[in-house]
């Protein structure tokens, strides 16, 4: 935790399901006595596992979050029943740290939109390592494709664009390095126009959509991206709400409010009752494969509208099946 208070941590024992596991899967093993032990690339399709505190009085969903590295409306999607500002002493907050992996490339920075969240590959022998972000508004949407880091600046300084001075014509013309500039201490300039990977001088915009097109994240977070993360590093940008996985025995599906529900789920913790779509449904019967006739379509229903963003198990691997994979 990186505030140093105190507060009861228990990991969810029903979605602890490793199939060989993240850390199994990046461990060496041995080949006998004198020998170099053999690496094996990741290929788990989840990171992590959930977990859930108990509040503290003083305690908010936007400082739990962040002391565990998750953006707002992921803990607001996470808990609908809270107050996120004030949970209470003694509530039961679960911590959405369990992510299955978009449908993208596992090959250097995956960002997904929907799930307001960053992955980087930095090796394919290990787990990816992953980051809350804060994405465009309305209006000024992050931009989906494939780009590059094309340079790094630390200290860099803010240049409001014509439409920004347009929109508040008491913005300056710039803002040199410091505390007042809205970019942070670190910046990772894209291929897309006027667009970067940077820290914030207010970060509770992060797990937000509060930027003009910009991918924020925490002080703490883009120093670590800024010394990892290299120039000419590939940057895939993908808006996947709907994830799905077969982890273990069991199919997970892990579903995240889309960008136009955000605002909603940030501002009321709920939002409409959303049907599944033709194109939710084919997506999900096909990860299921040959088991797709064990799928629980009422609590994929279920799982769909409520939309908590994290794994919860929605099938069981036939034993026929089960036996065919030993």
């Amino acid at each position: 935790m990186k505030t140093g208070k105190f507060r009861f941590l228990v990991t969810l024992p029903a979605l602890l399901v490793f199939a060989g596991g993240a850390a199994a899967a990046s461990a060496p093993a041995k080949e006998g006595v004198g020998a170099k032990p053999a690496m094996h690339k990741f290929t788990d399709p989840y990171i992590g596992q959930m977990q859930e505190v108990t509040a503290g009085y003083e305690d908010t969903l936007v400082h739990i979050g962040r002391d565990y590295d998750v953006g707002f409306v992921e803990m607001r999607a996470a808990n609908p029943t809270l107050d996120p500002w004030i949970p209470g002493a003694g509530a039961h907050v679960i911590v959405p740290t369990m992510n299955i992996l978009p449908n993208a490339p596992h090959e250097g920075v995956v960002i997904n939109l929907a799930e307001m969240r960053m992955y980087y590959y930095q090796s394919p022998y290990d787990p990816p390592k992953t980051f809350p972000i804060g994405i465009g508004r309305d209006g000024l949407r992050t931009p989906v494709g494939v780009t590059t880091i094309t340079r790094k600046k630390e200290g860099p300084t803010w240049t409001p664009t014509e439409r920004m001075r347009k929109e508040d014509p008491t913005l300056p013309v710039s803002v040199p390095p410091g505390p007042e500039n809205p970019m942070g201490s670190h910046a990772l300039y894209l291929g897309f126009p006027t667009v970067a990977i940077h820290g914030t001088n207010k970060p509770y915009g992060i797990g937000r959509r509060v930027s003009s097109g910009c991918i924020r994240m925490f002080p703490e977070d883009i120093t670590q991206v800024y010394q990892m993360v290299p120039a000419g590093t590939k940057v895939t940008v993908v808006d996947q709400p709907i994830k799905a996985a077969w982890i273990g025995d069991r199919l997970f599906l892990e579903v995240h409010p889309t960008q136009e529900q955000a605002t909603l789920m940030e501002r009321e913790g709920a939002i409409p009752d959303y049907q599944l779509s033709e194109r939710d449904l084919a997506y999900i019967m096909r990860v299921a494969g040959p088991d797709v006739e064990k799928l629980d379509w009422q609590k994929i229903r279920q799982v769909v509208k409520d939309r908590k963003g994290y794994p919860i198990p929605i099938a069981t691997k036939t034993e026929t099946i089960k036996k065919a994979e030993r």
